[in-house]
């Protein structure tokens, strides 16, 4: 009797580790699957990247290039043409100070909602979350009309005036429950020996929270150098335009370049947030799971 249970038992454990190898081997194929169709049209922009227009019209789309020469060809063209150099330095100046001064502004925001005692903060802090509530097309009028009447309309002040703006909600979201978090006897530690809110504000809780805000930083970088909508309305002159909208312009106005042309200046374009991302992945990593 003992052994037929030790048997039963042993075909039991068996079904289960076989139904459990199955289980995995069928999530492995619907990650490898799903891994190829994000990484699809990757491989599309690479290939279109190293192909003249000659071989790019008459080989097929996704076809090895034959060389590696023709992409500084493409890449001259793009940053020609397309005022590239403009755009590039315009999205780095608008991401840089847009997303460092809204993610040190939500510090202080977030500062105050959770380690300084005052009437009305539920208040003032969903007041400032309702920014991201909104959709954001229903800012384009009214500021398109406020822009075009205070003389901010197609300059760089404006763009980083309402860059450094659109992105502070959601870092107070992010920071407000990091710093919640933060044990407060440090905070009366630091003010009995006389520390004032400033100073354990830069001493404290400003080093302790450098890990969410890196990532706050690269996150609110990355949209504002990929934003298309808002730098096409409010800054749409040569000088002023963001990467995105001297790509968009230069896809319109040279519509016989060739998609391998389009796609050049795509990963032109796309190289800087990749190289920030790499640069700081670390941080951001830790931030996220600090965060979190």
């Amino acid at each position: 009797m003992a052994i037929a249970l030790d048997r039963h038992n042993y075909d039991a454990i068996a079904r289960a580790e076989a139904t459990r190898r199955k289980g995995g081997w069928i999530v492995l194929g619907v990650a490898l699957l799903v891994s190829l169709v994000w990484l699809a049209p990757f491989y599309y922009l690479i290939v279109s990247a190293f192909k003249s227009s000659t071989e790019y019209a008459a080989g097929h789309p996704l076809a090895l290039p034959q060389g590696l020469s023709p992409i500084v060809d493409n890449a001259i063209r793009v940053w020609t043409d397309a005022k590239l150099g403009w755009g590039l330095v315009n999205s780095a100046l608008y991401g840089l100070v847009g997303a460092s001064v809204a993610v040190f502004v939500a510090a202080m925001a977030a500062f105050g909602l959770t380690r300084l005692d005052f009437s009305g903060r539920t208040f003032w802090f969903m007041l400032i979350f309702s920014g991201t509530v909104f959709p954001f097309q229903m800012y384009l009028i009214p500021l398109f009309f406020t822009y075009q009447q205070i003389g901010l309309l197609n300059t760089r002040a404006g763009m980083i005036l309402f860059y450094c703006a659109i992105c502070v909600p959601f870092p107070v979201l992010v920071l407000r429950n990091f710093m919640a978090g933060l044990n407060r006897e440090m905070d009366e530690a630091a003010r009995m020996d006389g520390a004032n809110d400033w100073r354990v504000f830069f001493s404290i809780v400003l080093p302790n929270a450098k890990g969410p805000m890196l990532a706050l930083f690269l996150l609110q970088f990355t949209w504002i150098w990929n934003d298309l909508l808002f730098s096409t309305v409010l800054g749409n002159t040569p000088e002023i335009r963001s990467v995105m909208n001297a790509l968009q312009v230069f896809q319109g106005a040279y519509t016989s370049a060739g998609p391998n042309i389009a796609m050049t200046g795509a990963l032109m374009a796309s190289i800087p947030t990749v190289l920030l991302f790499f640069i700081l992945r670390r941080h951001f990593m830790a931030g996220l799971s600090v965060s979190a």
